[in-house]
């Protein structure tokens, strides 16, 4: 029961500070907390200390606790990206998050064709051929599994340990795009055929075109994005599905 009340508690006032409708330099007191929720002061002061470790609160003593502004945010936290992914942020974060990936992964997949395991770049050639294979099915929980790994494993392959730290967002983002109708049900086949030519740069040690490969496919993503945040009808920062 401790657990789910963390859980919600956590829920709760997470979402409310990543949407910001907690203004940063608001105090808030255990006490209030504790009356709105129903639950025992332990369980507030565990979710606060995961919320300052976030760095969204700061506890002061005697005071309460002080909602940061966003510019003290531990962005790449997975669950801050999930809470602004569900937040009028939302496009915001994506477009952020998206321009992160067009800057960091041409580069690890240029990386990687220097640098991957063979049996990663094996692995690489295996996983843009099951691509192929969920994505003319129409699997779209399937391509997104797979999807992640493909570009995990680009990151880990580049021999570089900042860019193999990444996973998670790569994972959080490729997540919000088809949880919030941002990917189609089938892809392009010219997208599918770019992860096989990253995937198979990597195998024979091209960087060049690995790159190159890669760059194609964020291309794509940014201009796929570039539609939906140009739409006029989301002026609230929502995606609609």
């Amino acid at each position: 029961m401790g657990g789910g009340l963390h859980a919600r508690v956590l829920q709760d006032l997470g979402l409310a500070l990543c949407s910001q409708d907690l203004a940063a330099g608001t105090v808030m007191k255990i006490e209030d907390i504790e009356r709105q929720y129903g639950v025992s002061r332990s369980v507030i002061r565990e979710a606060v200390r995961v919320l300052e470790s976030m760095g969204l609160v700061a506890s002061r003593r005697r005071v309460g606790v002080l909602v940061l502004p966003p510019s003290e945010w531990n962005l790449y936290d997975p669950q801050v990206i999930r809470w602004r992914l569900s937040s009028p942020a939302q496009i915001a974060q994506l477009r952020s998050l998206t321009e992160l990936r067009m800057a960091i992964e041409p580069e690890a997949a240029r990386l990687a064709a220097l640098r991957s395991p063979l049996a990663n770049a094996s692995d690489l050639m295996g996983l843009a051929g099951q691509l192929w294979a969920a994505g003319g099915a129409g699997d779209q929980e399937r391509f997104l599994a797979i999807d992640i790994r493909f570009h995990q494993l680009v990151l880990a392959s580049s021999g570089n340990e900042m860019f193999a730290k990444l996973d998670s967002l790569i994972s959080e983002v490729l997540i919000g795009r088809t949880h919030h109708g941002m990917m189609p049900t089938r892809p392009h086949e010219d997208a599918l055929q770019l992860h096989v030519d990253v995937a198979s740069a990597i195998q024979r040690g091209a960087p060049d075109i690995a790159q190159s490969s890669m760059l194609g496919i964020m291309q794509r993503t940014m201009d796929e994005m570039s539609t939906i945040w140009a739409a006029p009808h989301q002026s609230d920062g929502f995606i609609r599905n």
